[in-house]
């Protein structure tokens, strides 16, 4: 039986803050990427605040970057770097709602995340290896300052709002990017180069397309629909462009990744898409997630559904809206089609589960397109008002937020008529499958969507 002085020292133990327990407020990086080699070099100033009491660990994503001479408020602080991750141990404990201001120095080249591109490079996703960031907190949103210095001539493209480019020591440029509103660092990159550039007003906002793929692309034939889907989703979201802009990246490959602000599309995606423009998919829902994953984003990844499976049913709506009927119940079918074979390899979860799957085809799956499965399920309920009225009245309450399953359901719910708890308790927390199996039977009359083949390497 423990002593009284080892239960006291467990009690102490389980009351310890986690490494964890802390928000970022903000993120000020300045960079100098080489465009030659990926490898990156700069400085980096980071604000944190306390979520609970004691909080002397500040645990970051791990990344191969050397990180020197680190200060917390001015004064040294201890820095570990491995593959558990960057931790900063603080000479004091913080208080709950208490800050510090980490600033050091980095350099090195980045495992991930940073790909060369026509005599430039590109940065998304990975972004905690090109500076210090936490990955795997969606919930965490922060502001960005970011400041790349590059080769004059170069362009270059990142998150926000682009400042006035100004001269800077031994012959480069300073390119200023500050982000509008804060998003989780998942969604940050930034490209450079001496990429081919065009800009279109459009009654949605400004957009830009740029050519990062080495080639002589006609942009404006690529992304002639890219207008039509900005209005549309404005429209389904309730909520205009955010910031009245957007940029798309033309790069080689098969790229489809969305970042706060711009998207990269590859070219051979795009190529394979040429025959049957009514298959296309990676513009329209890259897109998609400047409302539904980027301005509202998952608290966690147990909601990742919330990001992926509502851009993804609102790829189905766009190709109806586009290309009519046929073209929206083949996405339904192909839905089926891939969640009938997770099923068959023995696994389904409920769209907030919160465990690990077994591949990043069986996350698609139910995140994706069981996600994408479930707001058309709403939408044959609830019926076209209602349904639409929904999805506007959660996009403008959770503008720039976070949001839970039980937020989605509480919206939709306000709109509906039906009782809509007993599909959220089928589909989303998984009280019963007998409904969504009859769903998904061809001839039900849901409306499905199939997840897009996009390579996002998360959970």
């Amino acid at each position: 039986m423990p002593t009284l002085a080892l239960l006291s020292l467990i009690l102490a133990a389980s009351n310890l803050p986690t490494p964890e327990a802390f928000e970022v407020e903000r993120y000020a990086v300045t960079l100098r990427p080489d465009l030659a080699t990926t490898a990156v070099s700069g400085t980096e100033t980071i604000v944190v605040r306390a979520t609970a009491d004691g909080v002397t660990r500040l645990a970051f994503s791990p990344n191969a970057l050397r990180i020197d001479a680190a200060t917390a408020d001015g004064g040294p602080v201890q820095v570990v770097s491995d593959a558990a991750g960057v931790v900063f141990t603080l000479p004091r404990p913080l208080r709950k709602g208490g800050k510090a201001t980490l600033r050091f120095r980095i350099a090195g080249t980045p495992a991930r995340g940073v790909t060369a591109a026509a005599g430039g490079l590109h940065a998304s996703y990975f972004a905690c290896d090109w500076m210090v960031c936490r990955q795997d907190t969606p919930g965490d949103k922060a502001d960005l300052a970011l400041d790349l210095y590059l080769p004059a001539g170069a362009q270059s493209l990142a998150v926000g709002q682009a400042l006035a480019v100004t001269a800077a020591p031994d012959g480069l440029t300073r390119h200023r990017w500050r982000a509008t509103r804060p998003y989780p660092a998942y969604l940050y990159g930034f490209a450079a180069g001496p990429f081919a550039r065009q800009f279109h007003d459009t009654p949605a906002g400004r957009l830009t397309y740029l050519d990062a793929s080495g080639g002589q692309a006609d942009l404006s034939a690529l992304f002639t629909d890219t207008p039509p889907m900005a209005a549309f989703f404005a429209d389904k979201a309730g909520v205009a462009l955010p910031d009245g802009r957007y940029a798309q990246l033309l790069t080689a490959g098969r790229e489809a990744q969305e970042t706060a602000s711009f998207s990269l599309i590859g070219r051979d995606e795009l190529d394979r898409e040429q025959g049957d423009p009514s298959a296309a998919w990676v513009i329209a829902h890259e897109l998609a997630h400047q409302w539904w994953g980027n301005l509202v984003t998952c608290a966690s990844w147990r909601e990742f559904w919330l990001n992926e499976g509502v851009t993804t049913f609102m790829t189905a709506a766009w190709k109806q809206h586009r290309f009519g009927e046929a073209a929206y119940r083949r996405e339904l079918d192909l839905a089926r089609e891939r969640l009938a074979r997770a099923r068959q390899a023995g696994f389904d979860k409920p769209l907030a589960w919160d465990g690990r799957y077994p591949s990043l085809a069986t996350r698609r799956a139910v995140q994706y397109s069981k996600g994408a499965l479930f707001l058309a399920q709403l939408r044959e309920t609830m019926g076209e008002g209602a349904f639409w009225a929904g999805l506007r009245a959660y996009t403008r309450r959770h503008a720039g937020g976070t949001v839970t399953s039980r937020d989605f359901q509480a919206a939709m719910q306000a709109a509906s008529p039906q009782d809509l708890s007993p599909l959220f308790a089928t589909w989303v927390y998984g009280d019963d499958a007998a409904q969504e199996k009859a769903a998904l039977e061809p001839g039900s009359g849901a409306a499905e969507v199939e997840p897009n083949p996009k390579a996002r390497p998360v959970g």
